[in-house]
């Protein structure tokens, strides 16, 4: 699996996010910016992303995933 299909499947289901994806493999770190996300808990925010990530977890396509949130606002303050 490839970062870009990550990329590309999350922004796909999860309108109005941005997500930066790095690494190959089966093993991944995400960076979601989205202030809708970021407005909620730590759980609520990566249950949101597993969500829809679970299928490709089962199967073994993907093995690991780490997972940062941002805001807009934090996102432009820090590239």
């Amino acid at each position: 699996m490839q970062a870009v299909e990550v990329k590309n499947f999350l922004e796909g289901k999860l309108p109005g996010i941005q997500v930066e994806v790095e690494g190959e493999g089966c093993n991944f770190q995400l960076n979601v910016i989205s202030d809708e996300l970021a407005a909620l808990s730590p759980v609520k925010r990566q249950q949101s992303i597993y969500a829809h990530l679970n299928p490709w977890i089962a199967d073994g396509s993907i093995h690991a995933v780490t997972m940062k949130f941002f805001s807009r606002a934090a996102w432009a303050e820090r590239t």
